[in-house]
């Protein structure tokens, strides 16, 4: 394993811009006052996760600048040490234990894939740390993992399924087939799509279930059904666009049913690329519009400011560079919710852990601000999962156009399990 930050010699040390020591770009009386605060980022910087991965990082270091910039959390500067898990299960675990007992951080963030998160989790509960994902599976708010893991930074795949459902049924269509990756977040679509939309008057007439690392997908096209009304279609890893551009060939330019589609199909993939104009009129699930909407809050121009990426999603340094902006603000925002524990608990250290988790568990109401760039969230102390709103956005043009967004409340579902009831 590689860790760009802890060895100077090999790779520089530097999170928050340039060259050098990160305390050396603080303020002298942050970084004289005491000891930084170490952070551990679980990162997929290779694997099927690498492009979040990437965007994940540049993110990351952008609201650490931000923190430091401001005196860091109670007065102490922040580094964060990242290192790669492959978005492999097993070497998560490993990740998880190295940056715990060899690179001594108070707390480990960051992972996104959903089979990293239930292969690393139990590991961060042995060894009594706090492990902040930043993912969407239910595997946190299911309880099927422990009191020292949470989800304070995105929704999860139940929420936003809630709130699609309704919608996808009243305004596309009834009988729908879904194409969904073979693994734990995938799983989630499969069971929690199914049921939403069944309480909606519609059917799942057919799952086609895609391995994570398919690299064509041309032989799974011929399960859909004929009489399918709505495509619903979330892919991941670096062949979303074969995906997408093989279905565009499938159906050519005859007829084919409504598409729906989680953005996951389509992060770090140009909506303008040739081969895809086919998507043009069909709708995804958004968390954070990629492309600016009209109604942008006060703060998003703020924050694509400071992350690099202009009003399309795309990179201000290079404009075929298209962010994983849907998903990479869950860091941001992990960032900041850690900075407001750590800051109401009094974090001293290690020893004040369990005392970070109980205050974390503590918190509700997460106001929109520039900590929260994606927009207001509530946190369920019990369940340890975060609720907020849901976009619908539209290919129009070659853009996505956001069209509709939800509310809260329209995502809140009843808890599986009260964390705060269990042993630490």
């Amino acid at each position: 394993m590689s860790n760009g930050l802890l060895h100077p010699t090999r790779r520089g040390l530097l999170l928050a811009g340039g060259a050098g020591l990160l305390t050396a770009a603080l303020p002298g009386h942050v970084a004289a006052q005491a000891a930084p605060i170490r952070i551990g980022f679980q990162l997929h910087r290779t694997g099927i996760g690498a492009a979040y991965g990437r965007w994940y990082e540049r993110t990351t270091q952008a609201a650490l600048k931000a923190i430091n910039d401001a005196g860091g959390i109670a007065g102490r500067p922040v580094e964060i040490l990242f290192e790669d898990d492959a978005t492999d299960p097993k070497r998560g675990s490993e990740v998880v234990d190295k940056l715990t007992q060899a690179d001594g951080c108070d707390l480990v963030m960051g992972t996104l894939f959903s089979h990293v998160v239930m292969g690393s989790a139990p590991r961060a509960g042995e060894l009594k740390v706090p492990y902040l994902v930043c993912s969407e599976g239910y595997h946190v708010a299911s309880g099927a993992l422990n009191r020292w893991t949470l989800q304070p930074g995105i929704t999860d795949v139940r929420a936003q399924i809630s709130t699609m459902a309704p919608w996808v049924a009243a305004n596309l269509g009834k009988k729908v087939t879904m194409v969904f990756p073979d693994y734990a977040f995938g799983h989630d679509h499969r069971d929690f799509f199914t049921k939403a939309v069944a309480e909606q008057g519609g059917e799942v007439i057919a799952q086609i279930a895609v391995p994570p690392t398919e690299t064509s997908f041309t032989r799974y096209f011929p399960q859909i059904p004929a009489e399918t009304e709505v495509l619903y279609h979330v892919m991941v890893g670096p062949a979303v666009l074969t995906f997408v551009k093989e279905l565009g060939e499938f159906y050519g330019t005859g007829a084919k049913p409504a598409l729906f589609g989680f953005v996951d199909s389509l992060e770090a993939v140009d909506t303008a690329t040739p081969g895809l104009e086919f998507l043009e009129g069909s709708h995804f699930w958004e968390a954070h519009p990629r492309v600016k909407p009209a109604d942008a809050g006060e703060h998003e121009a703020a924050y694509r400011a400071a992350v690099g990426v202009d009003d399309n999603g795309a990179s201000v340094s290079d404009a075929k560079d298209i962010s994983t902006y849907s998903h990479m603000f869950s860091t941001w925002e992990t960032l900041y919710f850690i900075k407001q524990a750590m800051e109401a608990s009094g974090y001293a250290g290690p020893a004040d852990r369990q005392k970070l988790v109980e205050a974390m568990e503590a918190i509700s109401d997460l106001p929109y601000g520039i900590e929260r760039p994606q927009g207001a969230k509530r946190f369920n102390g019990k369940t340890h999962q975060v609720f907020g709103t849901q976009s619908i956005s539209q290919v129009q043009g070659g853009k996505l156009v956001k069209v509709h967004t939800t509310t809260i409340e329209e995502g809140l579902y009843e808890d599986a399990v009260d964390y705060t009831t269990m042993s630490f």
